[in-house]
């Protein structure tokens, strides 16, 4: 019951600052229990509005991140999203939430503990939908392909050129751009061609692989 109300507290406040606007993403992250998908010796701050480390120098995203994020990728019910980088398989399991049992999000992670680590938590956490890949997020997913959403939870040089081709036509992609701090950049995919939008600025850790750092 504590913990039901830090977290109730804690979106209350996202609400009011204006990261969470929809009652979907509000319902998601209150359905999603924070503290199952960070290490054992940090669960005491899972809702605090904080990113917090999870190993290997990858952390799970800020709450108002988080947040930010899954408004700005315009989620709906039955979408197909690929995720770069899953670290600890919280975000997508709020994405997973959103966007139902009709839905699929395939995460890719390159680091095999956390590749186990995320599907660990999203198992417990009774989420179905939700695949964890091992793999180079750079290059993207190509079987899976294509995806109305890709997001991206670490900061590249630039919009990958994978992960542009695996994007469906009208679709949106997320992506920090920058080295350590970066600018949110949203995308939308018009043909071959990705009309960029500048979100704010943001700090991730930096996108390792082919197409990365």
């Amino acid at each position: 019951m504590e913990r039901f109300e830090e977290r109730r507290r804690l979106i209350e406040n996202l609400k009011r600052l204006g990261y969470i606007r929809s009652k979907k993403v509000e319902d998601a992250m209150m359905s999603i229990r924070r503290e199952d998908f960070v290490p054992q010796g940090l669960r005491e701050y899972a809702y605090h509005d904080t990113p917090l480390e999870i190993g290997h120098g990858q952390t799970i995203s800020a709450p108002h991140m988080v947040a930010l994020m899954c408004e700005e990728l315009e989620l709906e019910r039955g979408l197909k999203v690929l995720e770069v980088g899953a670290g600890s398989g919280y975000h997508s399991a709020v994405i997973s939430r959103i966007i139902g049992e009709e839905g699929m999000v395939y995460s890719i992670e390159r680091i095999p503990d956390l590749v186990e680590f995320a599907r660990r938590n999203l198992e417990r956490a009774g989420i179905r939908n939700v695949e964890v890949v091992e793999g180079d997020g750079s290059m993207g997913l190509p079987e899976h392909a294509p995806y109305d959403r890709i997001l991206v939870t670490c900061s590249a040089p630039d919009i990958p050129d994978p992960l542009v081709e695996q994007l469906k036509d009208g679709g949106i992609i997320l992506i920090p751009v920058g080295r350590t701090f970066s600018v949110l950049v949203k995308g939308l995919k018009r043909g071959n061609k990705v009309v960029r939008k500048e979100i704010c600025g943001c700090a991730f850790v930096p996108l390792i692989g082919k197409y990365g750092f």
